[in-house]
């Protein structure tokens, strides 16, 4: 077993999603997720890309991201927009409500703890 993990897409078949209906507000945004790491204490790894639409956000969690590439917008309820681009990065905390917007698509790398 290795301690040191590479994020390489050709390695790995990405898993294919996109919102749930109810929370899709326009668009047909489609998900591509790689994760590379995930452990039994909860953490996860990967890259994550989007394509555009807007849909609702509710996080349980905490992540890092890195935008990587594309325009997003991320909305906190009741709060100002976060135009989001190639080479920003953003922590969402548990208990965060409110938008994800992708204007252009959009390629993150991310660290999750549940």
């Amino acid at each position: 077993m290795t301690h040191a993990v590479i994020f390489d897409r050709s390695s790995l078949e990405p898993e294919i999603g996109g919102p749930a209906p109810d929370r899709l507000i326009h668009g047909n945004p489609q998900f591509r997720t790689w994760n590379f790491e995930e452990t039994e204490g909860g953490i996860y790894a990967g890259i994550w890309e989007a394509t555009p639409g807007k849909w609702r956000i509710v996080y349980d969690e905490w992540e890092y991201f890195h935008i990587l590439s594309g325009h997003s917008i991320v909305t906190e309820e009741g709060g100002a927009e976060t135009h989001l681009k190639a080479g920003d990065s953003m922590i969402l905390r548990p208990g965060f409500k409110g938008t994800w917007e992708v204007i252009e698509t959009t390629s993150k790398d991310y660290v999750i703890r549940v």
